[in-house]
């Protein structure tokens, strides 16, 4: 069973930066970053194919937010720029261990999920 920590929530500025990081303890085919408000669901914001490294972003992050591996595809990075205050939400690292024909960016096939790290962007 593979385990998923994140880590580097915490507060920012708006229009400033932070990096979130996750690391799994096993194989994984895909990883996504979701992001979850009060009483809603989670959103699937980025996500990346852990073997090619393609990538598919949700329109409300594209263009700010970057989803990246490093080489032993263990660490996942997702490097947040030109942060708003409507990005303050609590951030989960989510990951698939098997091919599916589901969509790379959606919740679905996503069964293995960390535990969270808030992010807290100020105006």
């Amino acid at each position: 069973q593979v385990q998923l920590v994140e880590s580097g929530g915490g507060s920012g500025q708006a229009g400033g930066s932070l990096r979130l990081s996750c690391v799994a303890s096993g194989y994984t085919y895909s990883r996504a970053w979701f992001r979850q408000y009060p009483g809603k669901a989670r959103e699937a914001i980025a996500a990346i194919l852990t073997g090619s490294g393609r990538t598919v972003y949700a329109d409300s992050v594209k263009d700010r937010f970057t989803v990246s591996q490093d080489n032993s595809k263990k660490t996942l990075w997702l490097q947040m720029n030109s942060l708003k205050p409507e990005d303050t939400a609590m951030y989960y690292c989510a990951a698939r261990t098997v091919p599916g024909t589901y969509p790379l960016l959606g919740s679905r096939g996503y069964h293995t999920w960390g535990p969270g790290t808030q992010v807290t962007v100020s105006s």
